[in-house]
């Protein structure tokens, strides 16, 4: 059955405001956690949250050599290695800045999709879009780039491989993996983040650091409840009903969604300058979506 638009609308809305918390969401864990043990911690309990909604709703987890293929392959290049890199970066990179970086993903789906992907239209409208979009991120946080960078170099690399790894999974997964259910593709990857990530954190990191009060705890449990099961299920639902490059845009969004919770948890000042950068986002999101309307009109026809 086709997925209704509203139903699309909905499910794109609903990632972009959760993973528009998650920055700060992290920035929470790592004030009580080390980031492979927090990261490891919110990957682990996810897994189970999932086992237990695949045991209430009757799905199976897929076992054929192709299907074991994606698992690693989404464990390792989805969860462990961008995440860890982001987790490690967020340490010393400010939120802000981080937004920018990451907004690389959508350039690196577009180019993977380019060579992957025939089918995937890339127009120009498109790449419009996607430029307005990334400048408008760099408007808004444009502030972050008053710090001495060359101290952050480290960090502000792997927040851009983190990008760059998690556009060549999602292709990778748009292209061989739409056998898999939405849910329980996330099983077998997030058990292997957990496992992996707590097993780094206990043998790498300072253990002495690690203070087990309410806000580790309540923010690991949001990161695996809703920053994990609620929007990793429901983007990989989503890859299956719209263009990956479309999907890719969450990317601008969620920097706004962090504005905006900022301005109304943090009491953070919201300037000209963020607001002009969310109307270019805005702007690059309507003109990207604009290619895709005119371009399933052509078919039409």
């Amino acid at each position: 059955m086709k997925a209704s638009p509203i139903k699309i609308i909905l499910g794109y809305v609903l990632i972009c405001l959760i993973w528009g918390s998650t920055w700060l969401a992290i920035r929470a864990s790592l004030e009580s956690l080390t980031p492979f043990i927090s990261g490891g911690s919110r990957f682990l309990l996810a897994s189970v949250f999932i086992l237990i909604l695949m045991k209430v709703r009757g799905v199976s987890l897929q076992k054929d050599k192709e299907s074991i293929r994606l698992y690693i392959l989404m464990g390792f290049m989805s969860f462990v290695i961008p995440f860890g890199l982001v987790y490690w970066a967020e340490q010393f990179v400010p939120s802000g800045l981080a937004s920018v970086l990451f907004g690389v993903y959508p350039f690196f789906v577009a180019i993977f999709s380019y060579f992957r992907m025939p089918d995937e239209i890339i127009g120009k409208l498109k790449i419009i879009g996607m430029s307005l979009g990334f400048f408008g991120i760099v408007v808004i946080f444009s502030d972050s780039f008053t710090t001495d960078l060359t101290n952050l170099f480290l960090g502000m690399v792997a927040v851009a491989l983190s990008g760059i790894m998690q556009a060549w999974i999602a292709v990778t997964l748009k292209k061989s993996g739409k056998h898999l259910n939405p849910l329980s593709m996330n099983f077998i990857p997030m058990l292997i983040a957990g496992v992996t990530g707590l097993a780094i954190g206990m043998l790498t990191e300072d253990l002495s650091y690690i203070n087990i009060n309410q806000t580790a705890v309540i923010s690991v449990l949001y990161l695996a409840f809703f920053g994990s099961l609620i929007t990793f299920t429901v983007f990989y639902w989503l890859m299956k009903k719209i263009n990956v490059i479309m999907l890719s845009f969450t990317a601008f969004i969620t920097p706004i969604i962090a504005l905006i919770l900022g301005w109304i948890f943090y009491n953070e000042t919201l300037t000209t300058q963020h607001l002009l950068g969310s109307i270019l986002v805005l702007v690059g999101l309507l003109t990207a979506n604009l290619d895709s309307f005119i371009n399933s009109k052509s078919k039409t026809v």
